[in-house]
């Protein structure tokens, strides 16, 4: 009998199929993933992708792509991509991640999850490559999302890059448009310790005569933009660039249902309404809307109708959550999924223009960020209460804690997300707002 991995307590052979939990087991336990233990997970280099995904018979190369990277809002410009173009009639894949509750949520087509026997079939059919190539998680992920989209011959498919860019598993991909959102601060500790040196890993998905969008202008790295775009004799625009003029629809305690949106246009001006209401998602509906434009170029069909139809219903056409998503309404309780220093100023911002009488805050964080420059950022006068994420690269709560009152945020801790944001909500008053967030995974817990 062939054991895979000696932590597995999962039978194998090539004559044994495993059941789906079984299959989600052995996928996790190949070699450390990045969501669960950061950054020793990371690989330097697309060797094991290009090799697994030569045995698949290049599968990436047999659809058309479109490749979104960036710091912070390429998850959702990804699905808003993914719900224009499924509306506009095109068969459409979209891979992203990490997912928040179930695996199948990082591989869509027209918003419909993979299947479970397809995953199975998947790593019953290549286990044996995998035992030659020893992939990571997230290079299997690849390869299952690529052979997927290939062999259901979808029209077009979003993939959001994993992390950073030149050496992301997703990045032997050859798109018809290369998307970057913006560049923060995010995992120093593998793109680099310089909003430079991050942008340079991220242009890394910039390829030889594909069209680039970056989301923001920012002077700081712009110029390295424009450089990698001219060296790889690429069109480059920036999306911000885009005017548009927004106002909220407010429902109860001052939170939008939809912002109404007004784009300028040099045929007129458009309005449409969004149903992801945070306000940072304005410059991602930028982004989103230059990147139609360049695929209206490209030959793709996508009319105002269908810009207006999709955007209204990003969530139901693609499963969407988790972004400045509200959970309950008595008490007012809203999660996100921010957790870098720009993630959390767009946050703040967004909870600054509702109106609360207290803000109960619900925080956990992973063990690899930077916490004096997040937790510097929260508001002293709310009521925190400290847990930790259910992974391994969760950070101890009364870590958080510690760190959190040397910046002068008070709160308890709480052993677990959901009895941290039990005791919040009993504890709100009627005109209060619960918050939770810090984390993907402080969010997963709740949606």
């Amino acid at each position: 009998m062939l054991i895979l991995n000696p932590k597995s307590n999962i039978r194998n052979s090539k004559f044994f199929q495993m059941n789906y939990t079984e299959t989600i087991q052995y996928l996790y336990e190949q070699l450390p993933l990045f969501t669960r233990v950061g950054a020793s997970a990371y690989k330097a280099d697309l060797n094991n992708t290009i090799e697994l995904c030569k045995r698949l018979g290049n599968p990436q190369h047999q659809f058309k792509s479109v490749h979104v990277g960036g710091t912070n809002g390429k998850g959702s410009s990804s699905h808003m991509l993914a719900a224009i173009l499924q509306t506009a009639g095109y068969k459409t894949g979209l891979y992203t991640s990490p997912h928040l509750k179930d695996f199948r949520e990082r591989i869509r087509i027209n918003g419909q999850m993979i299947s479970e026997g397809e995953i199975v079939d998947f790593v019953t059919a290549h286990k044996d490559d995998f035992d030659d190539i020893h992939p990571s998680f997230f290079e299997m992920t690849v390869g299952l999302a690529f052979d997927f989209f290939a062999k259901q011959q979808v029209d077009i498919a979003i993939i959001e890059v994993g992390l950073g860019g030149r050496l992301d598993s997703t990045n032997i991909i050859t798109p018809l448009l290369s998307i970057i959102t913006n560049i923060g601060w995010d995992h120093m500790n593998i793109l680099g310790d310089s909003l430079q040196l991050i942008a340079a890993e991220k242009a890394g998905i910039i390829k030889p005569g594909v069209p680039v969008i970056i989301g923001e202008y920012q002077p700081e790295v712009a110029d390295i933009f424009k450089e990698k775009a001219k060296k790889e004799n690429s069109k480059i625009s920036f999306a911000s660039e885009l005017e548009l003029d927004v106002s909220g629809q407010k429902s109860e305690m001052g939170v939008s249902e939809f912002l109404d949106v007004k784009i300028a246009l040099p045929s007129g001006n458009s309005e449409l309404q969004l149903d992801l209401t945070g306000t940072y998602q304005l410059k991602n509906l930028k982004t989103v809307i230059s990147a139609v434009d360049e695929l209206r170029l490209q030959g793709f069909k996508i009319s105002s109708e269908n810009l207006r139809t999709a955007l209204v219903q990003v969530k139901t056409l693609t499963g969407l959550h988790g972004r400045w998503e509200v959970i309950s309404k008595h008490p007012l309780t809203i999660c996100d999924t921010g957790h870098n220093p720009e993630g959390i100023l767009e946050v703040l911002q967004n909870i600054a223009s509702v109106a609360y009488d207290k803000l109960h805050f619900v925080i956990g964080m992973v063990n690899d960020k930077d916490l004096s420059k997040i937790l510097g950022l929260l508001p002293v006068n709310a009521i925190y209460y400290f847990c930790k994420p259910d992974i391994p690269r969760g950070l101890d709560a009364e870590n958080l804690k510690q760190n959190a009152e040397s910046l002068g945020l008070h709160g308890n801790v709480y052993p677990s997300v959901k009895a941290a944001l039990l005791c919040a909500q009993q504890n709100a008053g009627e005109n209060d707002l619960v918050f939770v967030g810090g984390s993907t995974f402080v969010a997963a817990e709740v949606v």
